[in-house]
């Protein structure tokens, strides 16, 4: 998507409402890809600490409803770039409060004077709680917040595709000035 993205870019002269899909489908990318990250990092995490636990006791309900409440943003966030539904894009940002909650009510827990699990269990804790709040803070930044702006997403810009001539798709001349436009 951001090859072509940068197809439509460089072939094309696009206007206002074209850039501003062709650059909100760019930062819906790159907040995809930084979900997905974050969500091996929590796995990787979890594998690490294997047979034992990387959650222990207290905390362990929150991080359940975390991890619940990160798989519903996922699928929100899905639905909202599939419907562009308002509605769907505020719920969102309630589901992205619900998750700051449960990061704050997880650092009173690590924090209080009964955490007995030790710093390992406490930095694996903070880090897994971080972990999934950023997760939900990208799912409403571009995606949920974007809406507005990305009215022309995805139908639009698969049609401004249709546009490109296949013939320069490849082309050596404009390959180098995409490198260029990339690297600068």
């Amino acid at each position: 998507a951001e090859q072509a993205a940068f197809a439509l870019l460089a072939l094309q002269q696009p206007v206002a409402g074209d850039l501003r899909a062709i650059f909100s489908a760019i930062q819906i990318i790159a907040d995809t890809e930084r979900m997905d990250a974050l969500a091996v990092h929590v796995a990787k995490i979890a594998r690490l600490r294997y047979p034992g636990h990387a959650v222990h006791g207290e905390v362990s309900d929150c991080f359940a409803e975390m991890g619940r409440l990160a798989v519903e943003l996922g699928d929100s966030a899905r639905q909202v770039l599939l419907t562009r539904d308002p509605a769907e894009a505020a719920q969102l940002r309630e589901q992205d409060k619900a998750m700051d909650d449960l990061y704050r009510r997880l650092f009173s827990l690590l924090m209080s004077p009964t955490w007995r699990h030790g710093v390992p269990a406490a930095v694996d804790t903070a880090l897994l709680g971080r972990f999934y709040e950023r997760f939900a803070d990208h799912a409403v930044e571009d995606i949920g917040q974007g809406l507005p702006a990305v009215e022309l997403l995805p139908d639009e810009l698969a049609g401004a595709m249709e546009h490109i001539d296949p013939a320069h798709v490849g082309d050596p001349a404009l390959d180098r000035h995409q490198e260029g436009f990339v690297n600068n």
